[in-house]
């Protein structure tokens, strides 16, 4: 089959990738290389005999050890004078018996992946978090509610309260959407999975407004890296008061001026340097193909200081998240 799509004038990567299987393992079946790994031809001088493991399994089934994990039948056997193997191999033991399958009443924890999202225009994903800010006051905190737009990188909105509250969140998203102009069914939320997130009246409001949640896995802050990024810029940032607030209202007076400067003034790594609103609004495309032209004009004069091409400023067209970097970066291969 790769051979076939590779004459056909498919590059033998993509070909590979398709079916699930490296370069170098097709190049290996197309030689028909042989494995050459001769491998261990004795059995390990300090493996278990027959008896040994099978002391091991009556050990860990019997009534007094049963219910109990290997690394605490091991200690308990140590007390009692006995040695019989180690923890590792009592676990490895067991494995190969498969008696370390799910037992207890409550649900296998479960590991999904959260669906991949691709945006390709504004206000079709929006990203959303929730971090603390200090107060004058040792243990309590200022809660930072922040909405961005994952394809502009614009903070849409944000808010500063005394508590987390989903009653807070459910008003802002509400006023965003209708400042906005979010139509129905148009917009994908995506966020954590705090009580804020996904509280009935969150959830209720969402409904109402015609917005998809999406949620991040239980633990796993890498599932929201944007809003991630976008708290570390604020707290490191060098006007960042070195300082816990000294009110609700000096925070929100700060945030404010925060969102100024990074909608207006930051020039965003993401989005080729441009700030998130000139993004947003659609002026990056006429910044970028200037920027362009000057480099081309640039390598006109003087082709000897370029040795490739000129710097890339070509408008990223999709941003992605959830998605795996490799699959990411096939993606991006293809459009391109």
């Amino acid at each position: 089959m790769i051979s076939t799509a590779v004459e056909s004038g498919c590059r033998t990567f993509f070909a590979c990738d398709d079916i699930g299987i490296g370069v170098k393992t097709y190049g290996r079946w197309k030689e028909r290389i042989e494995d050459l790994r001769s491998g261990p031809k004795t059995a390990p001088a300090n493996k278990l005999t027959a008896k040994e493991r099978e002391a091991v399994l009556q050990i860990a089934t019997s009534e007094k050890y049963m219910d109990l994990a290997p690394s605490q039948i091991v200690p308990l056997l140590a007390d009692e004078g006995k040695y019989l193997a180690s923890e590792s191999t009592f676990y490895k033991i067991l494995k190969e018996e498969k008696m370390l399958t799910h037992r207890s009443k409550s649900k296998v924890p479960s590991q999904n992946k959260p669906t991949p999202l691709v945006a390709t225009a504004v206000n079709e994903i929006y990203s959303w978090d929730i971090t603390y800010l200090k107060s004058p006051i040792t243990g309590a905190f200022y809660y930072l509610y922040m909405f961005m737009d994952l394809y502009s990188r614009k903070i849409v909105g944000h808010e500063v309260h005394e508590e987390e509250s989903m009653g807070h969140s459910s008003k802002l998203i509400a006023n965003i959407c209708e400042e906005e102009n979010i139509d129905k069914n148009k917009l994908v939320l995506h966020s954590d999975n705090g009580g804020a997130m996904k509280g009935a009246t969150m959830l209720a409001t969402l409904q109402r407004l015609g917005v998809v949640p999406s949620f991040s896995r239980p633990r796993v802050s890498n599932d929201n890296p944007y809003s991630e990024s976008l708290f570390k810029t604020l707290k490191y940032c060098p006007e960042y008061p070195s300082k816990p607030f000294v009110g609700l209202e000096n925070a929100r007076a700060w945030v404010k001026s925060f969102e100024n400067w990074y909608n207006n003034v930051h020039l965003h790594s993401g989005i080729k340097f441009v700030t998130p609103n000139d993004r947003h609004e659609g002026r990056d495309k006429e910044i970028l193909e200037k920027r362009k032209e000057v480099y081309k004009t640039a390598k006109e004069k003087n082709p000897n200081r370029w040795s490739q091409e000129t710097r890339n400023w070509e408008k990223e067209g999709k941003v992605f998240l959830n998605c795996l970097q490799k699959e990411s970066n096939l993606d991006k291969r293809k459009v391109s």
